[in-house]
């Protein structure tokens, strides 16, 4: 039931994947349930960059901390080094980003929601598949396009690193119920 896969949906960093590969197949079958989110006047604004191979990946990472070195104004060897680490790490790691609607027919939060469904329905199929899955969204996004070609009007707003796991993840919990977060009128 999805109530299940919802409910046990966690996220699983990059220090715990096990280095086992994810086929282009699996990563296909998860960018496949992004497309199904929903999406106001169909603009379907979610877009997706896909760093799998070994080289596109330390080409990242060698970006990502590059830039955070270049950027930063409150530098962290810690946020550093995980920069240059974790794409590394990953088997996959796949740019979030969104194109706005060049009619701007809809208010610009609408499309980063859609994108954000969208992200949702990767992580569910991925938890589902039995891939961890983790979203980043690190200052440096915003830079993407200084390595990668980005369309006219698109944005990225972080990024979904993908990798196998070995164990059992830990059971989830809240602060507190819906009750708390639900008022009835």
């Amino acid at each position: 039931m999805i109530s299940k896969i919802i409910a046990n949906r966690r996220a699983v960093y990059p220090a715990q994947y096990n280095m086992e590969e994810v086929t282009v197949e699996e990563i296909k079958t998860i960018l496949q349930a992004a497309n199904w989110a929903p999406t106001h006047r169909r603009t379907e604004p979610w877009r997706f960059i896909v760093f799998h191979s070994k080289e596109s990946r330390g080409k990242l990472a060698e970006f990502l901390s590059t830039t955070y070195k270049e950027k930063s104004n409150n530098f962290s060897e810690v946020k550093y080094k995980k920069y240059q680490v974790n794409p590394v790490k990953a088997a996959c790691v796949i740019a979030i980003c969104f194109q706005r609607d060049p009619k701007e027919s809809i208010p610009e939060w609408e499309e980063i929601a859609s994108t954000a469904m969208a992200v949702q329905n990767m992580w569910l199929t991925a938890s589902e598949m039995k891939i961890g899955a983790y979203w980043s969204s690190p200052s440096v996004s915003g830079s993407l396009g200084k390595l990668v070609d980005m369309n006219t009007g698109e944005r990225c707003i972080g990024f979904f690193y993908l990798g196998k796991y070995d164990g059992e993840l830990p059971e989830g919990s809240r602060q507190t119920t819906i009750d708390g977060k639900t008022r009835w009128v």
